[in-house]
């Protein structure tokens, strides 16, 4: 079980040494729970948080907090958050999870993981990504967020917009 965690970790680390940052993230479509279309070409000029979730995942349920106080403080200002649930989290647990808490930022399925391909194919969770205003990742992190290493980073975008 240990060789089997090892491996992972160090997948994890080559996949995120081939997905170097300020790359630009092509132009995904996805739907949210709200059966919005949306795309991250829409929020270009704005500084968006991408973050690979799933609802048995302890550390990305841990993190839900964080993400409460970042839209709350943040998204007037421009700041846009979208949760995408993993492939593997079934859809109506996802559902179920959105409806218990009302989260106020964007959750889209993706269900065919194609999100996640397009972010170095991701597969570990929580994963997450901050892309700046002209939609280059900036800045990843694999685990549990820390507010402090994130929150000067979206405050000095918002000053840029």
């Amino acid at each position: 079980m240990k060789s089997l965690i090892v491996l992972a970790l160090l997948l994890v680390l080559m996949t995120s040494m081939f997905f170097s940052f300020n790359k630009t993230v092509p132009n995904i479509s996805f739907t949210t729970l709200n059966s919005e279309k949306m795309s991250l070409e829409k929020w270009r000029g704005k500084p968006v948080i991408v973050t690979f979730w799933a609802t048995d995942c302890e550390s990305c349920l841990k993190e839900i907090p964080l993400w409460l106080d970042l839209y709350s403080r943040y998204h007037a200002q421009g700041l846009e958050i979208i949760g995408v649930s993993m492939y593997y989290d079934p859809p109506n647990h996802v559902i179920e999870f959105n409806k218990l808490h009302a989260l106020p930022y964007l959750i889209t399925l993706d269900i065919e993981a194609k999100i996640a391909k397009t972010f170095g194919d991701v597969k570990v969770t929580p994963t997450t990504f901050l892309l700046n205003l002209k939609g280059e990742i900036v800045w990843q992190k694999v685990g549990l967020m820390e507010l402090a290493e994130l929150q000067p980073l979206i405050e000095n975008f918002l000053k840029e917009k």
